[in-house]
């Protein structure tokens, strides 16, 4: 390594090329994780972000070092992370009763600070980094799965005719199938003498809805069943 410094130290613009390079490896890794598991940044969006972090992080260095534009060379640092803030928004959305999105958001911003540590030459916090940040996706979502397995809140929309309900066996249905009611709201409509109850519930990672309307389904006087989003 120190060879490897002294060589860098003799030939900056190798160095530089070094550190870009190095900035496109973290950034395509992360950005190979991301398409494996289906979401909408991947390759391409994460490598130009690390590589282009990395430039401005050289660039910010080569300003500060220049007699002429002489200056803080944390201020292109500081605007490229607050751009970075606005592209992570970008990737959070709401579908229902849901946001997805920020697991994504949060690498975005991760990717950026790999990048500028990259092109400011910080080699070994950098790969330090990358590692803490792979083994947080990698591992941490097989724990948070096993511990916390209810991640999706869904509306469950039960209409029955007439307003003798059994509320007692439609929650044992819901507990059966680990569904954990958050809300309740009920509906009556005088006319046609029919009552709608509408349940907010997180559904568990890996459920399967099919069963949960079978055992609805033996339940007397229902008319319909329905879960999905708002």
């Amino acid at each position: 390594m120190q060879n490897l410094a002294l060589f860098f130290s003799e030939h900056q613009f190798f160095e530089y090329c070094f550190r870009i390079i190095l900035s496109l490896i973290f950034g395509s890794l992360l950005g190979y994780e991301r398409k494996v598991r289906k979401q909408i940044v991947g390759l391409r969006t994460l490598v130009i972000i690390c590589v282009s972090c990395s430039l401005m992080a050289i660039l910010s260095a080569e300003m500060a070092r220049d007699s002429i534009s002489a200056g803080d060379p944390t201020r292109i640092a500081a605007g490229v992370i607050t751009g970075i803030g606005f592209i992570g928004g970008g990737v959070i959305m709401k579908q229902g009763l849901n946001i997805k999105g920020l697991t994504t958001a949060a690498i975005i911003f991760g990717t950026a600070g790999i990048g500028l540590t990259c092109g400011a030459g910080l080699y070994y916090i950098s790969i330090f980094t990358f590692v803490i940040i792979i083994l947080s996706l990698i591992i941490m979502q097989k724990f948070e799965h096993r511990i916390f397995p209810t991640e999706r809140t869904k509306l469950l929309r039960i209409k029955f005719s007439g307003s003798a309900i059994d509320k007692d066996e439609i929650e044992r249905i819901l507990d059966s199938n680990k569904f954990f009611v958050s809300d309740l709201d009920i509906q009556y409509e005088v006319e046609l003498n029919q009552i709608l109850l509408t349940y907010t519930v997180r559904v568990p990672h890996g459920s399967n809805p099919v069963e949960l309307t079978k055992d609805f389904t033996k339940l007397p006087n229902l008319i319909s069943v329905d879960l999905g989003q708002e």
